[in-house]
């Protein structure tokens, strides 16, 4: 029994399945061997049927005990301090994966996300276009100069900057070696595979439920 649970949506179309943020709380928990359960909310009324627990209707949120959090970058610095196999226990470990950590969802994230939806749109953006081009680029650099973002050593850090870097528009974005080898090497760790296993699994068999459903 666990007291820790990861909440998501209880169906997503196909195209999602794999990448909703879920997956970064799974791979956390399974990269550090905390137990955890799986609860949803309707994905039909995902704008209003959880707006307690999360104000922008938004999944993952978590509960763990007697605490709640929502936001996957902020479930991830909770998770880290549970166990060192993701977030390093000394001063400058810890400082260098909270840094990275932010770098991921504030400097890579924030452009990509935007830029993804312009680019489904068909419409495209020059100005962010460039300005995603130029933050990948730098952290072609940063990638071809290390193994590890923080600490010498996997960290949530790794775990997230790799979920960000690994949508596939993003990585076929431009030819940039040093990134797709680390999005290779770390999405090729049993516990992102479990978790991405699981989670689609977890979307497919919520499918026959789906379809089984009395139409209203």
């Amino acid at each position: 029994m666990t007291d820790l649970t990861i909440w998501t949506l209880d169906w997503v179309p196909e195209g999602p399945r794999g990448f909703v943020r879920d997956l970064r709380l799974r791979w956390a928990c399974e990269e550090a061997g905390l137990s955890y359960s799986v609860k949803t909310v309707a994905f039909d009324d995902r704008q209003t049927n959880h707006l307690g627990r999360q104000p922008f209707g938004q999944v993952p949120f978590i509960d763990d005990g007697d605490v709640q959090l929502f936001e996957s970058g902020a479930c991830l610095l909770h998770l880290g301090q549970k166990s060192e196999a993701l977030m390093p226990r000394d001063n400058r470990g810890r400082a260098e994966t909270t840094q990275w950590a932010l770098a991921a969802l504030n400097s890579i994230e924030m452009v990509s996300v935007p830029w993804w939806f312009f680019s489904l749109s068909g419409e495209g953006n020059p100005a962010l276009t460039e300005w995603f081009a130029q933050r990948l680029d730098h952290m072609e650099r940063v990638l071809s100069e290390r193994e590890w973002l923080a600490a010498d050593r996997f960290t949530l850090a790794d775990l997230l900057m790799a979920d960000v870097l690994r949508v596939t528009k993003v990585r076929t974005f431009g030819t940039r070696p040093a990134t797709e080898a680390y999005v290779a090497r770390i999405t090729a760790r049993p516990a992102f595979m479990k978790a991405q296993h699981d989670q689609i699994t977890f979307f497919n068999a919520a499918d026959a439920q789906r379809h089984a459903a009395p139409k209203v």
